[in-house]
């Protein structure tokens, strides 16, 4: 499975009558708190991978998940490999990774409001420390679906107001990261 993602920063309130305006779905909300982990064996940072703990509350009602996130496979968007699961017990799920020697990096916390829109999420984030964005994606199952999807992506981009120049393809912990390091130089 592979993600097709592109992110830029953004006026919620201006992306919010685009949605209105184009007829898209309000799909819910939730409040995530995503603990980064650099592995024992390599360094994720380097290597442009992912590996994270969610712990994610929706509607009163907690889950947590696993996570790992390949490298980016291309250069115009956040295409990866993604890998998730849930796990019934976040304070276990910290302790057996912590145990096998991975390290805390950082946590990204998080209130998210998706959208369905042409097949696609759109989701706006409010990220603490960071800023207000907007993420376009969509899950496709084969490499040759990935440019067709992404091109999709970057149409519907323009249709909310957005510009495809203003990509980020960093992750929110990179902009956490960078703001922290910012503030105390």
């Amino acid at each position: 499975m592979y993600e097709v993602e592109l992110k830029v920063r953004a006026d919620h309130g201006r992306v919010r009558e685009r949605l209105d305006a184009l007829g898209a779905e309000r799909v819910g909300g939730v409040t995530q708190a995503d603990t980064y982990y650099d592995a024992p064996h390599r360094d994720f940072a380097a290597t442009d991978e992912a590996f994270r703990l969610r712990e994610e509350t929706r509607d009163g009602t907690a889950e947590t998940r696993i996570t790992y996130k390949g490298p980016k496979i291309d250069a115009e968007s956040k295409t990866r490999e993604e890998l998730e699961t849930t796990v019934g017990d976040a304070e276990v799920a910290r302790e057996l990774v912590e145990s096998l020697g991975f390290e805390p990096v950082a946590t990204v916390r998080k209130n998210r409001e998706y959208f369905s829109l042409s097949g696609f999420t759109v989701t706006l984030d409010a990220v603490e420390g960071v800023g207000e964005f907007v993420e376009v994606e969509t899950d496709v199952e084969t490499e040759p679906e990935i440019e067709s999807a992404r091109e999709s992506a970057a149409e519907l981009l323009d249709d909310l107001g957005l510009d495809i120049d203003d990509q980020l393809r960093i992750s929110y912990l990179e902009l956490l990261l960078a703001d922290a390091t910012d503030t105390h130089e």
